[in-house]
């Protein structure tokens, strides 16, 4: 069994999801290495909340 080695967030918006993980992660931007998923889309009339952004982050590995 192997473990995982990132997390993935959502927020409403791409920005958001990013300052989640790295509260979650209690690592500073610098230290992470993020992937968008997939980017928020807006709702009819451009009101938020119709999909969520989704990330994932993981730890880069200092050497």
């Amino acid at each position: 069994m192997t473990k995982k080695s990132y997390i993935e967030v959502e927020g409403s918006s791409v920005e958001e999801a990013i300052q989640k993980a790295l509260q979650v992660l209690k690592l500073p931007r610098n230290k992470v290495k993020i992937e968008v998923l997939a980017e928020e889309e807006k709702g009819l009339f451009g009101m938020s909340g119709a999909k969520p952004a989704k990330i994932r982050v993981s730890a880069t590995q200092d050497k």
